[in-house]
């Protein structure tokens, strides 16, 4: 019990010598310091993201002015936001006296370690940045990308939907869009229409091209300039292969190319032009009867 009584003192001492220096701090002083820093931060993070949010909204009024792509103006006012929320968080930060600098140093090695980890992932997130900028097709367009033929439904920054024409959902990673060839219909206001059709050996020429010239610049979708033209394309096995080439407005493609098709065979029936089906020569050979063998 001796031996423990200079250990229990000295512990005693330490005790008072800390209830000393506790009562020796300026509480109230440092609860006005800390809670002026604190309010200050909270003030100016909720001012910041106010202001913020205005500026982007701004933002998007005025691009939509401008006549800025509906998805560029999204894009660019989504980064805007982000921006200035760092800031505004920065900002905040300092007023409650922390430093920023090593903050940044922090982040920056984040930043790095997860750039390395989300590679694919950013490199659509880049890509789509040049979906948006260059604008090779928009929302609506009627497109083929990577062999997938639909209308764009949206351009995202990871992704872009498409809606193909059996009512199926296609997404495409951007990384593969940009790097694939992609075929925009929407982008011209013409497209147009080539509708092969076969004709007889035996029938007039001149007329059944006459009548496909008829049929095409008489439907009220096919524009005069530039005018249709009707050519021989190929002497085939069973018919000589004609086929018109007639420009209509992009909406009105399929559509028409399907009435003049029914056209054509209408036209070429009541006028005596024939549509032949594949035809082939059979000849057979007759052989000489192999020698009657001998009876044994």
């Amino acid at each position: 019990m001796g031996l423990l009584q200079p250990a229990t003192a000295a512990l005693h001492r330490d005790a008072i010598d800390l209830m000393r220096d506790v009562r020796g701090i300026d509480w109230l002083g440092l609860l006005e310091t800390w809670g002026l820093r604190v309010l200050a931060a909270v003030l100016i993070f909720l001012l910041g993201r106010w202001l913020s949010r205005r500026f982007a909204h701004g933002l998007d009024r005025v691009l939509g002015r401008a006549g800025v792509d509906a998805t560029l103006g999204g894009f660019l006012r989504n980064i805007a936001y982000a921006v200035m929320l760092v800031l505004v968080i920065m900002t905040a930060l300092t007023a409650l006296g922390i430093p920023t600098t090593s903050m940044f140093a922090l982040l920056g090695a984040a930043g790095l370690a997860v750039g390395l980890a989300l590679k694919d992932s950013l490199s659509n997130i880049a890509a789509g940045v040049m979906l948006i900028v260059l604008r090779p097709f928009r929302a609506g367009d009627h497109v083929v990308i990577a062999g997938q033929e639909g209308i764009v439904q949206e351009i995202r920054v990871f992704q872009t939907w498409l809606r193909t024409f059996d009512h199926r959902v296609v997404i495409l990673p951007n990384s593969q869009v940009t790097t694939t060839q992609i075929v925009n219909y929407s982008l011209l206001p013409l497209r147009r229409m080539e509708v092969a059709v076969g004709v007889g050996y035996g029938d007039d020429l001149k007329k059944a091209r006459e009548l496909l010239l008829k049929i095409a610049s008489g439907h009220p979708a096919v524009v005069e300039d530039p005018p249709p033209v009707a050519r021989v394309m190929a002497l085939a096995d069973s018919s000589i292969t004609l086929t018109l080439y007639a420009f209509t407005r992009n909406d009105d493609h399929v559509d028409a190319r399907s009435q003049i098709v029914e056209a054509i065979r209408d036209s070429f029936a009541a006028n005596g032009i024939s549509i032949p089906f594949p035809q082939r020569d059979l000849h057979v050979y007759y052989a000489e009867p192999p020698p009657a063998t001998a009876s044994r």
